[in-house]
């Protein structure tokens, strides 16, 4: 029966060059997934918390301004999108080299990372736009949008962290399992 470790990659220098490719694609999408998990947890566990504790005024000043500085930061889109983009085609980089069992893990990182997005486009972001759309904080106050902003975003944020924190843990399954591939195989 033929295993990931006995198939073959392609050999000679352009099997170990595809094989460091698809080492770097699964660092960077490591690293990548990793800092966005540490962002929403940061929300999650500090920003969050501390703005519910202050007034009415504040929390909508402070997540004015928040949104405003992630919408308008290009190194935070980059790392946004960059992220998904680097686990699926590490998935399928893998897959190509013969390493079904990293691709799988590659994949369903990238599969998480997905309904991550999918989430932030589809609720966090038109929150935060209501917010925006209200102006002054002291007009926030006499909208429902405000109740309806914390809750909402505020699970869903939570939803985003478990959902990175799975997408890292199988693409650092898939960097060890890659490893020990690549390492086998010399």
């Amino acid at each position: 029966m033929e295993t990931e470790h006995s198939r073959p990659h392609g050999g000679g220098n352009g099997g170990r060059a595809r094989a460091g490719a698809a080492g770097f694609l699964l660092g960077l999408a490591t690293v990548l997934v990793g800092l966005m998990a540490g962002l929403f947890f940061a929300f999650d566990v500090s920003v969050m918390p501390g703005l519910a504790a202050s007034d009415d005024r504040t929390y909508v000043t402070a997540m004015q301004h928040f949104n405003a500085a992630i919408d308008g930061n290009g190194l935070f889109g980059t790392v946004f999108l960059l992220a998904l983009l680097a686990a699926a085609a590490s998935a399928v980089v893998e897959f190509r080299g013969g390493r079904r069992t990293v691709a799988l893990w590659a994949g369903a990182a990238a599969a998480a990372y997905l309904v991550v997005l999918v989430i932030t486009f589809t609720v966090n972001i038109p929150l935060n736009n209501e917010l925006a759309a209200v102006g002054d904080a002291a007009e926030a106050t006499a909208f429902p949008v405000l109740d309806k902003f914390r809750g909402t975003w505020v699970t869903t944020n939570i939803i985003r962290t478990l959902l990175c924190t799975a997408a890292l843990t199988a693409l650092a399954r898939a960097l060890l399992l890659h490893g020990r591939a690549t390492a086998d195989r010399g």
